[in-house]
């Protein structure tokens, strides 16, 4: 158990900033990473488009797998026809990064594409990853 006072550590208090350095040194050492599967390609289910006037639309999802960089090829892949697109900027908790992995979920900024063109529950892939299929078959047995 490691005591101390957040209220001290805000205060600038020598002695609580170091508790508070202490505890999370306790904090790291015991919560383990997870595992971030970046080595498989790309996929993000998409939850949720807006239009953003002046930056064009946006994207948000949490990545499954894989990583993306600014300036990267994808493809908008579900209800409606296959869509290429760029991702031109990628913000998480309103700070720019270069890259977006799996397991975080940032904000894609995407170009040429509308709002109109896709809708949630529709995947951002690598491209020539996935390919949206009309029907399957199913075999269910009681």
């Amino acid at each position: 158990m490691i005591r101390g006072s957040a209220l001290g550590a805000l205060n600038g208090e020598p002695q609580w900033e170091a508790k508070i350095d202490e505890l999370m040194e306790a904090v790291d050492t015991y919560v383990p990473r997870p595992d971030r599967a970046v080595d498989k390609p790309f996929l993000m289910p998409i939850e949720d488009i807006f239009s953003i006037s002046g930056r064009g639309t946006v994207v948000t999802g949490r990545i499954e797998r894989g990583k993306v960089k600014v300036g990267e090829d994808t493809e908008i892949v579900g209800f409606r026809e296959t869509r290429k697109t760029v991702v031109t900027g990628v913000e998480m908790f309103k700070k720019q990064l270069d890259e977006g992995m799996a397991a975080t979920t940032p904000v894609f900024f995407c170009a040429a594409f509308l709002k109109r063109m896709s809708s949630a529950a529709m995947v951002l892939a690598k491209p020539d990853r996935l390919r949206r299929t009309r029907s399957s078959r199913a075999r269910f047995t009681c």
